[in-house]
């Protein structure tokens, strides 16, 4: 009996040490896969095992077939774009002040800020939808779409129709879709698709990912490209809930963005690097960037991550921009689980004075998230940080506007899993009438929202308290 105490002692200090080993350069997730290893010895360490191994140090992912190689843009396209070189060129004069953070986002060789370009932003599904099927229709050589969640309901249908015929009509159609995303996905929807044409692709699927553990690692990107020159981005995915069909959410408040441009051609790129990495096939030729005939002068970065790249370019701008906020910070985010970095840069321009307003959710999608937002919001606020609760329905939108310098619309939520696991696309807008229409909605938005008032939040019972402490220390596998 001793001896098996001895051995499960000894086990489990081998289970901590490498834990310890591999995770000291993160000591959020280090104590939240300690926690889970304390509670279930065995069964956490095979989770640990399987699914929080680091990606970029993946033999597989470097030398196994299909491995993450990034395909730069062309020659012949990079000829066809227009970049900013220095500060001047960005008809901004918020930005111009801002010299370090300007440098920044030009260090970004993958994701410049380009010049010749003009978007839409749409508030909620309806108009998405109605700018997107008019896209779509209009498709003459090819349709690129990558999207986490695709439903076979009413909307779902009705993309999966316009899809079969495109491609009954010569046009090039590639669908790409997470894994864990569309696990509930019908195979018959999928079959239905390629039987009418259209090449489809599935981003780490279930049995694959668990068993080359990656399953932790999801592809959130949702990215439409037709004929090379229209592009679409956002928090919306394909599914009737973004209508505000699900009874449980009621109206679905979202913000998704159109794009004619410069800034199209690296939507394209990341799809393209994302379709190589999944079915093998490299899309190089230049009629995936064609001349476009945009003549708007919106400056516009699209910036994209995941845990193949070298930095963690969201979460630097995130943090670069909200460091050098004089005037006002205001994000909406359905899931608010910020790093360590992030809490300390919006703690200090809240006690330097900046307006800090987040919006978040008054209903709530996942549990433990609403609970470990909660445990950083009590913080936030004694250093005069302000929170609002929307009441008008679900809100999903990913929205961060910083004074008039910049204004971001993208896949990313503020939160760990967003920042370090999940493959994400932002857009990052620096015209002034583009950031206006932003904080016009974010205007509306608070209109329907109920603030959270500290006095109030403080007698929250202990047993919540307990939930959302319990929540925080899980909040980095979140």
């Amino acid at each position: 009996m001793v001896w098996l105490l001895l051995v499960a002692m000894l086990l489990f200090v081998i289970q901590v040490g490498v834990v310890l080993l591999v995770e000291f350069r993160n000591p959020s997730k280090t104590t939240a896969w300690l926690l889970i290893i304390f509670m279930f010895p065995v069964i956490g360490f095979f989770l640990y095992y399987m699914i929080a191994g680091e990606y970029r140090k993946r033999r597989y992912v470097r030398r196994h077939g299909r491995s993450r190689v990034r395909y730069v843009l062309p020659e012949a396209a990079r000829h066809k774009i227009a970049v900013a070189n220095n500060v001047k060129e960005m008809n901004n004069i918020d930005i111009a002040k801002q010299k370090r953070l300007f440098s920044l986002l030009k260090s970004f060789p993958e994701s410049p800020i380009t010049l010749c370009n003009q978007s839409e932003i749409f508030s909620d599904g309806t108009a998405t939808f109605d700018a997107i099927f008019k896209a779509l229709e209009q498709a003459r050589h090819h349709i690129h779409l990558e999207y986490y969640i695709i439903h076979s309901d009413t909307i779902g249908t009705a993309v999966k129709e316009i899809l079969i015929r495109k491609a009954q009509e010569g046009v090039e159609v590639r669908l790409l879709f997470d894994g864990l995303g569309c696990y509930k996905l019908p195979s018959a929807y999928i079959a239905e698709l390629q039987q009418g044409g259209v090449k489809v692709g599935c981003f780490f699927p279930l049995r694959n990912a668990f068993l080359t553990r990656r399953l932790n690692y999801r592809n959130h990107r949702k990215i439409i490209v037709v004929d090379g020159t229209v592009g679409f981005l956002g928090g919306i995915n394909i599914g009737d809930e973004y209508l505000g069909r699900n009874p449980k959410f009621g109206f679905w408040r979202d913000t998704h963005m159109r794009l004619e441009g410069d800034a199209v051609y690296f939507l394209q790129q990341t799809f393209i690097n994302d379709w190589a990495f999944v079915k093998g096939e490299k899309l190089t030729d230049s009629v995936y960037y064609p001349e476009h005939k945009c003549t708007g002068d919106e400056r516009v970065q699209i910036m994209s991550s995941g845990p193949d790249g070298e930095w963690d370019t969201i979460l630097e701008l995130y943090f670069a921009a909200i460091s050098t906020a004089v005037q006002r910070i205001h994000i909406v985010t359905p899931y608010f689980i910020p790093d360590p970095s992030l809490l300390m840069a919006i703690k200090t321009a809240a006690l330097s004075g900046v307006d800090v307003k987040v919006i978040l959710p008054g209903i709530s999608d996942h549990i433990l998230v609403k609970w470990a937002s909660f445990a950083y919001i009590e913080e936030l606020m004694r250093a005069g940080v302000r929170f609002f609760l929307y009441q008008g329905g679900f809100i999903h939108a990913k929205i961060m506007i910083v004074d008039e310098t910049l204004g971001t619309v993208g896949t990313a939520n503020l939160d760990m899993r967003s920042f370090f696991d999940n493959f994400e696309i932002n857009a990052v807008m620096f015209a002034k009438k583009t950031i206006q229409d932003l904080e016009d909605d974010f205007g509306e938005d608070l209109g329907n929202c109920k603030e959270i008032v500290p006095e109030e939040f403080a007698k929250r019972t202990n047993y919540q308290r307990m939930k959302e402490v319990l929540a925080r220390m899980l909040s980095p596998l979140m």
